[in-house]
Formats: structure tokens, sequence, C-alpha cells
């Protein structure tokens, strides 16, 4: 019985000095106070857990959501949330355990974004952070991260806006902006549209004007004269009695029955 005790007590300290570091992770060793350097990777790690620990850091991509007021150029203050995908750098993770600790994301990820954030968007208008701009916002805000984060070990992928909530008066200011721009697009439409009417009439008339200048040319006398016999010659072989009134030049049929 006493050597099954003994036994157990020593299969629960061997399981109790391994530890195991899983992927997207990267473990830290820290004996008597001191900090390993060299980083330990995926894997089954033995250590004496009396007087060492293993501190395990995720060196995969976390988003992290932030809620907070972004000031604007005019003064304003939008309301925000902010996702940041950062992830760190397996060779840097003794340094920062060393220098930041365990909860890094508050002692230098969240101050460092903050400070960015307002730093970039009190240089855009508070529509701008509506529009277009936002990503252009967005690519500036990681920058400034990155040139304060990157030596520390960290990656800064993206930071996206994911909702920007302005103020009410400033919603109805655009809104109304925005709806005066599109009548007047429609009107411009109109007015295109006449336009193109007014020149199609005038092509249409100026056609007409020409066609009929054509015609009265080509009515010469000669050709009248020929066409006056044409009109005697058919209506001499026409069946029908007829009673004609001419001068002559034209004829002109007043009666006429089978």
């Amino acid at each position: 019985m006493k050597k099954l005790s003994i036994l157990a007590i020593f299969l629960l300290v061997i399981m109790s000095s391994c530890a195991v570091v899983r992927q997207g992770e990267v473990g830290v060793k820290r004996t008597v106070g001191k900090i390993q350097e060299k980083p330990l990777m995926e894997g089954a790690k033995l250590y004496n857990p009396f007087i060492s620990t293993i501190i395990k850091l995720p060196v995969r991509t976390v988003n992290m959501e932030v809620r907070l007021p972004l000031p604007s150029k005019e003064g304003l203050t939008v309301q925000s949330e902010v996702s940041i995908l950062y992830r760190m750098e397996g060779s840097f993770a003794p340094s920062i355990v060393e220098n930041l600790g365990k909860n890094y994301e508050q002692v230098i990820i969240l101050p460092v974004f903050r400070s960015a954030v307002a730093d970039v968007s009190s240089q855009y208008f508070a529509k701008d952070m509506h529009t277009g701009q936002r990503a252009v916002i967005e690519k500036d805000i990681k920058k400034l991260m990155d040139a304060q984060l990157k030596e520390r070990g960290f990656v800064v992928e993206s930071v996206l806006l994911k909702s920007i909530v302005l103020p009410a008066g400033l919603t109805k200011a655009i809104e109304e902006k925005l709806e005066a721009e599109q009548d007047a697009q429609r009107m411009e439409f109109v007015l295109n549209k006449e336009r193109q009417e007014a020149t199609r009439r005038i092509i249409e008339a100026e056609g007409i004007r020409d066609s009929q200048k054509i015609i009265s040319e080509g009515l010469s006398p000669l050709l009248l004269r020929f066409k006056t016999i044409e009109a005697f010659n058919k209506l001499s072989t026409s069946p029908n009695a007829k009673v004609i009134i001419t001068n002559g030049e034209q004829p002109l049929m007043v009666n006429g029955e089978n």
C-alpha cells in the first residue's frame, strides 16, 4: 500500500512537471524568477515545477474589439467600434513577458491604439469617417501603431472601423446634402433629355425644309408640262365617263359616273 502511494505521488510529480505548448502558442520558461531567453516552441516540455514555471502566450492572430469616441477635425465626437487584428512574434515572447507581463494588451496595445486613433481621426472631418475616407483612416492608424509596436514584437495586421455613429444633427445634414445632390442629378438628366429632344426637332425641321426645297427646285415648267400630259393620257384611256375642265395646262375633273 505504501509503495502504491509513493508511485502515485511520483506519477503526479511527473505529470505536473510536463507542459504542452500547443499550435498557435509559444512558451516562456521562468526559473527562480529568471526568464529563459529562448522561447519554447510547440510540443511537450519538461520542467521542475518547484523552481520553474512555463508561461504560454498566443502567437496566432488576435482580434481585440474596442469601443471609444473619436475626435474629429471640426471638434465633434464620433462614437465608434474598432477591431484591431494583431499577432505576437514568437521570438519576442521572453522579452514581452519580462518587460510587459502577460497583460500586454492593456499595458501597451490599447494605449498605443488610443493615441494613434486620436492623432489620425482629429485630421479628418466627421463625415469623412462615414465615406470612402474610412479606408484611408484605417491605414493611417495601422501605420502609426506599427511604428510603435513592431520593435516590441507585435505585428498589426489590420485596423477596422466596424461601426461609426455620427451626431444626430450631422447625420441629418449629410442626408439632406445627399438628397439635394440626387435632386440636382435628376434635374440635370431632365435638362439633358430636353436638350437632346430640342436638337432632334431642329434636325427634323431642317430635314423637312431641305426636302421641300429640293422638291420645289425640281418642279420645273417642263416637268409640270410632262406630268400634265401623263395625266391626260391616263384620263383618255379610262373607261369611265367624266367631265373635265382644263385650261390646256392642267386637267380638272369636276364630275364623273360609271
